[in-house]
């Protein structure tokens, strides 16, 4: 077994060592998610910390790592006879990303259960991260079905399998750690609410500091044992440490005074629900108990909420988290007096509603726009349509407020990467029938199987209770669930578009769409127009935050090459096929329809549109046209496209339209 880095010689990140040692001492606080760019050390310390983490007593024999002194009343390994135990280690169980249902939760063994006739539960990785801790590195990679199986195994501390007619249940009560970097897309909110702490790491930019990471991590692959060896005193202290904090654990008193405190600032941030009020008690004992102490203070009570409120913070979708650190201390001085006091005591004035003395606005403050500043028009611009033609660069429009979107969908059945946007033949998803395998045999139709075998029976000569099988009557189950797709935006950002102000609510439309997007598990890219050329301002990737930022500082102005818009990205789209052909693409066009610069601009638009429709890519133009005249040029470029057309406020979701669901639909027939 290869030795792994020693905790006490990761160079820096003090929040994340931090975060895993509270957790060390009290597995109640609910785990961590290490949020960071590549090469931090995310992974190295993580796995450090299961050499630290106490020996526990299980159970001699048993699969599912019962307690000894309280085993497992409905154990499927039990009843268990007192008195016979063993001690080990924690065990670290790391949760592939790629990783199948079967193997996360347990499965029937399949081969007992044909051979001799009985039902054999075959235990997964939840069973075996039972009192340890359970490990998912890029954990914001996961598939949405293995997301739900953790959310339900961390809410109720137990697994539940049901399938193929049995029927287990056996504890799951584990420490989650997971690492993500935030550039390949954000964690579904159910299962980051489920991280009791998170933090964010970063490579330092002290070059002293780099320069000691780059020499232990060169002395540690020249010589894994010995280094481990030369900070062995360190881990033995670190892990005494541990011990004597969760032995001193339950005499931490937490006062009301120190309750408040985390009361008001769950409060003040807006937190949902009542998860963060109990992760931050615990966390503010556990600090207390890792300092020795039996008293929590109003320190311990500041760092628990850096720790555990980041992420539970109401924010917008595109929002990184963080905490306004300012804002906590003020709220904690205001409810930090002792246990009965009211916070007060402060002989200043108080700030008034511009911040400064009296209620006067401080001098460089500067007036907050509210929610329809978005839709007032820039300086100097006065609202003034600009020619489709001309016109130098303008200052970027802010996007208006985002809407819940209609749901856009690929037509047809696809065999993409899982998601919720599209039809597709799943691995996981409702069974929709059973078929001859084709290969190798992945997902067993069971019931298929036995009634494709059974007439056989006597023929075969079957004397036993197991059921006589060969290869050609295995059945491979046929699964339906729905795929991620590739949103490719194309984005009109000329002149024409600036025009009466209606860059803001295109933004508002396409940041609306980027966020259905991120709920539906999709890949997007963006293509912009205007001037001569179109740019590809985001290759298609997993992160639909940047494509959010790359949104916002779009700047408009100049002529409308639609053409060169369409051909770029026909071009994007034929580069990702051959990366994941797969993965079936979704073009949304954003524009209202004009092509003006070069020669026959409207007849190059219609050609270029006719590729997409020549290979039956999935497409929506938004038509973004307004005034009392409208030229229909949007329409005709959705029917060059083979797509469908839709205005601004027939996008929303609660609008009085009808509900657009196959952006093909004049295409189903096809």
């Amino acid at each position: 077994m290869s030795t792994p880095f020693p905790f006490t010689a990761v160079v820096g990140q003090d929040d994340l060592r931090l975060a895993l040692l509270l957790n060390a001492v009290s597995p109640a606080v609910g785990g961590v998610l290490v949020r960071g760019e590549k090469g931090t050390a995310k992974s190295t310390a993580v796995r450090a910390l299961s050499a630290l983490m106490p020996e526990v007593d299980v159970v001699s024999g048993c699969r599912f790592s019962c307690d000894p002194d309280s085993p497992a009343p409905g154990c499927p390994d039990g009843p268990h006879e007192p008195g016979a135990f063993a001690s080990r280690p924690a065990r670290m169980v790391e949760l592939p990303v790629g990783a199948s249902e079967d193997r996360l939760v347990g499965a029937l063994d399949i081969e007992r259960a044909l051979a001799e006739g009985v039902k054999a539960f075959e235990p997964g990785l939840l069973a075996d991260a039972h009192r340890g801790i359970l490990y998912v590195d890029e954990v914001n990679l996961l598939h949405d079905h293995l997301v739900d199986l953790l959310l339900d195994a961390a809410a109720m501390g137990a697994s539940y399998v049901e399938r193929e007619g049995v029927s287990v249940r056996h504890a799951a009560r584990f420490l989650l750690v997971g690492t993500m970097n935030p550039e390949e897309g954000e964690l579904r909110p159910q299962l980051l609410d489920r991280f009791g702490l998170t933090v964010e790491v970063a490579a330092s930019r002290e070059p002293d500091q780099r320069v000691e990471v780059v020499r232990r991590r060169l002395a540690y692959d020249d010589d894994p044992a010995g280094f481990a060896a030369r900070w062995a005193d360190e881990e033995a202290a670190v892990r005494a440490r541990i011990v004597a904090a969760r032995e001193l654990l339950p005499s931490v008193r937490l006062g009301d005074g120190a309750l408040r405190q985390i009361a008001a600032t769950c409060a003040a941030f807006e937190v949902d629900g009542m998860r963060a009020d109990i992760v931050m008690a615990r966390t503010a004992t556990a600090l207390a108990a890792w300092a020795g102490r039996t008293e929590v203070l109003a320190e311990d009570v500041r760092q628990a909420a850096l720790l555990a409120l980041p992420h539970r913070r109401r924010r917008n979708p595109f929002d990184a988290p963080g905490l306004d650190e300012d804002k906590l201390d003020e709220t904690l001085e205001e409810f930090g007096g002792s246990d009965g006091d009211d916070g007060g005591g402060d002989d200043d004035p108080d700030p008034g509603p511009g911040g400064g003395p009296g209620g006067q606005p401080e001098p460089d403050d500067a007036p907050q726009g509210d929610g329809d500043a978005a839709a007032r028009p820039e300086a100097g611009e006065g609202g003034e349509p600009q020619p489709s033609g001309g016109g130098g660069e303008q200052s970027p429009a802010r996007a208006a407020e985002p809407f819940r979107t209609k749901v856009l969908s690929v037509p047809g059945l696809g065999e993409g990467a899982a998601g919720r946007r599209s039809r597709a033949r799943t691995e996981h998803g409702r069974t929709t029938g059973a078929r001859r395998p084709r290969g190798a045999l992945t997902k067993l139709h069971l019931a298929a199987t036995v009634q494709a075998a059974a007439p056989h029976q006597r023929a075969r000569g079957r004397s036993g209770p197991g059921l006589v099988v060969r290869r050609d009557d295995l059945r491979q189950a046929t699964r339906e669930g729905r795929e991620g797709n590739l949103v490719l935006f194309v984005v009109d950002a000329s002149g024409s578009m600036a025009a009466r102000q209606r860059m803001s609510a295109v933004k508002g439309a396409v940041l609306s769409l980027l966020l259905d997007a991120y709920q539906r598990r999709d890949k997007v890219g963006l293509v912009t127009f205007r001037g001569s050329a179109a740019d590809v301002a985001l290759p298609p990737t997993s992160s639909v935050d940047a494509a959010a930022v790359r949104l916002e500082s779009l700047p408009t102005g100049g002529r409308t090459p639609l053409a060169a818009g369409l051909l770029r990205a026909h071009e994007v789209l034929r580069v990702e096929r051959l990366r994941d052909p797969a993965r079936r693409a979704l073009v949304v066009v954003v524009t209202d329809g004009r092509a003006t610069g070069g020669p026959e601009p409207v007849a190059l638009a219609g050609r270029a549109a006719r590729l997409f429709a020549a290979e039956g890519t999935a497409s929506v133009v938004v038509d973004c046209e307004s005034g009392p005249v409208r030229l229909g040029l949007a329409g005709r470029l959705a029917g060059e496209l083979g797509g469908t057309a839709v205005t601004l406020d027939e996008l929303r979701a609660d609008s009085i339209a009808g509900l657009v669901k196959d952006v093909q639909a004049t295409r189903r027939a096809a």
